[in-house]
């Protein structure tokens, strides 16, 4: 597949087979993650595999809306960075996570991100935190996001060229 019909292919799923991920797959994932752009070659990122049911489900309480998939995920991998070491931390994160995506979507597997760096649960406990606590992070990393992963049990169709708003896009000047 080209890389045209990898970004017009590539969707969120959130519906995952029972299957479990190929550890070659995984292993391919991660190295689209660590080949990644970074602000002035940092590579400050740090990026946790969880594939253990009890921690995916726990993370998938992290927050209160738009999370609770990632218990029926068969991985998922946790994008971090250090907001004092890196001021482009979530520019660097952003770059790896979209890079796993279409990686994990050139093996046939699907993914989607679940925002977590800003939300939290409605006692005003952060996502960072329980994740922290979860996964045993320290305490001066951030948690970007969570890429879920899985064999896709659903299907969901290509991105329509139509759609596109090439009205957002300007030449020059605004």
């Amino acid at each position: 597949m080209d890389f045209n019909d990898l970004v017009q292919q590539r969707r969120s799923h959130r519906k995952f087979t029972a299957e479990e991920i190929d550890g070659d797959d995984v292993k391919t994932i991660l190295r689209a993650a660590l080949m990644s752009p970074t602000s002035k070659g940092q590579r400050g990122w740090q990026f946790v595999v969880v594939d253990d049911k009890t921690d995916l489900e726990k993370l998938s309480d992290a927050k209160d809306l738009g999370g609770q998939f990632l218990k029926d995920a068969p991985l998922a991998i946790v994008v971090l960075g250090n907001p004092m070491q890196n001021d482009c931390w979530v520019e660097d994160g952003s770059i790896a996570a979209i890079s796993m995506q279409y990686q994990a979507e050139a093996l046939g597997l699907g993914s989607c991100w679940v925002q977590m760096r800003g939300r939290g649960l409605s006692d005003g406990t952060s996502a960072d935190t329980v994740i922290r606590g979860i996964l045993d992070i320290p305490d001066e990393l951030s948690c970007l996001c969570v890429i879920a992963v899985g064999h896709k049990a659903d299907e969901r169709k290509p991105q329509n060229e139509d759609k596109l708003k090439w009205e957002q896009v300007h030449l020059n000047k605004y």
